[in-house]
């Protein structure tokens, strides 16, 4: 998949995330489907410390200081380490909207850098700009799922109705 491709899609699922975060009752974006899963708050906060910490600044990083190791970031303890739980809803999903928007404009304005370039990652070796990239769009398509399954689980328990006739989930 050519870079553009990927930046147009990033820039899609903007319109995706907007949609399936906006106008939710406290109800549902604390709800968690297990004591194991996050609840839409915590999703929307790590979204947008992705965005702003790891994909773009981690791209910038390969394409302009590719000799320089990477920063370490720890997204694993971020959700205690930074509150996620005591943060709002509706302004963090703007700014994580607001932050996409930068990252779209940026990935467009670059021009022809050298997709190829690559950076070693501590813990998986080297890693290309376009790797970086084409997971910067698989992450968005692992939490629109998620998020899609929070919302069904929450349908299922507040509804209280039998959900089978709508399909195998």
């Amino acid at each position: 998949m050519e870079p553009e491709t990927i930046f147009q899609k990033l820039n899609d699922n903007q319109r995706v995330f907007k949609y399936l975060l906006e106008n939710k009752s406290i109800e549902e974006y604390t709800f968690r489907p297990d004591s194991h899963s996050w609840c839409l708050l915590e999703v929307v906060c790590h979204l947008l410390d992705e965005e702003v910490e790891d994909f773009r600044a981690r791209v910038n990083h390969i394409l302009t200081t590719p000799n320089l190791p990477l920063p370490p970031i720890s997204p694993h303890k971020w959700p205690v380490a930074r509150n996620y739980l005591q943060k709002n809803f509706d302004s963090t999903v703007k700014a994580f909207l607001d932050e996409r928007q930068k990252s779209v404009d940026w990935l467009f304005s670059l021009g022809e850098p050298n997709w190829q370039q690559t950076v070693d990652h501590p813990e998986v070796g080297p890693r290309s700009a376009k790797k970086f990239l084409v997971n910067w769009l698989a992450h968005d398509y692992h939490h629109i799922r998620q998020i899609n399954g929070i919302h069904y689980a929450y349908l299922k328990l507040s509804s209280g109705d039998d959900l089978t006739y709508a399909g195998n989930w």
